[in-house]
């Protein structure tokens, strides 16, 4: 009788996305766009953003196929796509349900759902425990925030009196 096969080794753990400063894209992937009749005006510059909205994620239909900024997608990367950050952008993804926080790089347009702020990669959404859809805070990461390294300091909490 043969030997079983050896097991398989481990995946090595996902690792966040790393906040670096990077040139916005001038190109269409921050060119006004329309999809399902409804028009998107992404921002072109380095703004601040924060919503409060529903996540979702996406797998293996995308997986290896190019994002809107040009990068193969990768479901066990650390990305998100979403309708109007510029991209490249980051951001600080929270699940309120249970205080689970990841760092995205946003490399893509989405979704296109009714209701939807962001999209995860499966990777991401698995670290904030989102099996199909979410609440979230999303908050975009500006390049002063990523360079000073403040995005990742507590916020602070302010006590307030009844």
């Amino acid at each position: 009788m043969p030997a079983p096969p050896p097991p398989k080794p481990a995946p090595p753990p996902v690792q966040e996305a790393r906040p670096r400063v990077e040139r916005l894209n001038s190109g269409p992937p921050n060119h006004a766009y329309e999809v399902k009749g409804e028009r998107y005006e992404p921002e072109k510059t380095d703004v601040p953003m924060f919503e409060t909205g529903l996540a979702s994620w996406y797998g293996k239909p995308f997986h290896g196929r190019r994002t809107a900024s040009g990068e193969i997608y990768n479901m066990n990367a650390m990305t998100a796509a979403h309708k109007t950050m510029p991209l490249p952008s980051y951001a600080l993804v929270r699940n309120p349900a249970n205080g689970r926080e990841v760092v995205v790089k946003v490399n893509d347009r989405g979704p296109f759902i009714k209701g939807r702020v962001i999209d995860l990669s499966r990777a991401a959404a698995r670290k904030l425990r989102i099996g199909g859809v979410a609440q979230v805070q999303v908050r975009r990461l500006t390049h002063d925030e990523i360079k000073t390294g403040s995005w990742k300091l507590p916020v602070q909490r302010v006590a307030t009196v009844p």
